[in-house]
This record gives structure tokens, C-alpha cells and sequence, in this order.
């Protein structure tokens, strides 16, 4: 895999895209220039990296749009040292952003295919995750609680598990809806409390329970 000067060129135009639309946080930008997008597309599709747009990938899956990606790490506001429970591992490209900003990372995959492209893509990054095959409905329960919780498929509703793994203080990125989704972050004020921010539509394929 080789990082050449041309990509990193298109990867600083694609940085200053997201700037242009909004993107305010240096951290995740920094990230995001760091990680190379190209190495988690097919060979056949490198032209394609640094534009803003989803991709498909394997399994009938899609790599998120740059700016999603920016837009939900943005809101998770993530600190180095955060212990963050991912849901939906996909290609591993938004779980290497946050292992860049410095998160302890925990990330679910529940199609196998894809596990097992992320677990060797990690390894050829040198990122060190704790990726599990299962399914992200339930969470990690033995793992809990986190500081924040992300998750990258559109989810009908709230998964009530994710949701009692959240820490005090803690914060979830979740988009929910069936086919067009609203991103909506949650902050778990006190144990028994939890303030809800709506931040507009997204679209994101389908959260689905179990394992495949």
C-alpha cells in the first residue's frame, strides 16, 4: 500500500472541501488528512477515494461519504484516551479516524465478510482495536460503559442496549429512520436523564440485528 504525493495532495483538497462545508473541528481533520482513504478501496476504484462521496463496498455495504464521516466524529467529540464503542465497523476507514484522534476503540461488525477485510487492514495500519464479530443491536455489555458510542448504520429506533452502555457524561451518535435517517446525538446528563440534538438528514444503509 503506498501513500504517494498525489494522493496526499487529493486528500488535502478533500480536507479543505469539508472546511467549505462546515467542518469546524481541527482534530478530525487532522485525522482525516492522516488517513489514507484509498487503502480501503479496491484497486480498481483509487480515483474515487477523495471524492466526497459514499462507496460501495463488499457485501452490499457502503464506505460513508468523507463529510458524514467528519460530520458524526465531529459530534461525538472525541477527547484521547476515550474509550468509544463503534457500531458498524464496515471497511474500518471511520474507525481509523478515531483511533487517530486517540480513542481506546471497541468496534461490532456483524457481516463476516467485512470482519475479517477489517481485521486484516488494521493489522497492515498498525491499529490496535478490540474488534468483535457480532451483533451491534447488543452492543458490548461486558465492555461497558463508554464514553461515546457511534453508530454507522440507519437504526429504526434507538437500540435500548447501546443506550444502557453509555457512560455518565457520556455521548451517542446514532442516525435513525428506515430509509432516509435524522442524525440525532444523545448526552447522558445523569443516570436517568439524557438531552436529545437533532442534526438534520442523512441517508446510511439499514442497521440490521444478529449476524450474517
Amino acid at each position: 500500500m503506498i501513500d504517494s504525493v498525489k494522493h496526499q495532495g487529493m486528500r488535502r483538497k478533500l480536507i479543505e472541501k469539508l472546511r467549505a462545508k462546515g467542518i469546524r473541528d481541527e482534530a478530525v481533520l487532522e485525522a482525516m488528512l492522516r488517513v489514507p482513504r484509498h487503502f480501503f478501496f479496491e484497486s480498481g476504484f483509487l480515483d474515487y477515494a477523495y471524492e466526497d462521496n459514499a462507496f460501495p463496498i463488499s457485501a452490499g455495504q457502503t464506505i460513508s461519504q468523507p463529510y458524514t464521516v467528519a460530520f458524526q466524529t465531529e459530534l461525538l467529540e472525541v477527547s484521547p484516551g476515550m474509550k468509544v464503542l463503534e457500531v458498524g465497523t464496515g471497511s474500518g476507514y471511520q474507525g481509523a479516524i478515531l483511533m487517530e484522534m486517540g480513542a481506546k476503540l471497541h468496534t461490532i461488525e456483524r457481516i463476516h465478510e467485512l470482519f475479517h477485510k477489517a481485521k486484516l487492514m488494521f493489522r497492515k495500519l498498525n491499529y490496535h482495536p478490540k474488534l468483535v464479530f457480532g451483533d451491534g443491536y447488543q452492543g458490548l455489555p461486558n465492555e461497558a460503559p463508554f464514553d461515546r458510542i457511534i453508530v454507522t448504520a440507519g437504526a429504526r429506533e434507538i437500540p435500548p442496549a447501546l443506550l444502557d452502555q453509555l457512560a455518565i457524561g457520556g455521548i451517542m451518535v446514532i442516525p435513525v429512520g428506515d430509509e432516509d435517517q435524522e442524525m440525532i446525538r444523545l448526552i447522558r446528563v445523569e443516570e436517568n436523564r439524557l438531552e436529545k440534538q437533532y442534526f438534520g438528514g442523512f441517508r446510511f444503509v439499514p442497521m440490521l440485528e444478529g449476524k450474517v
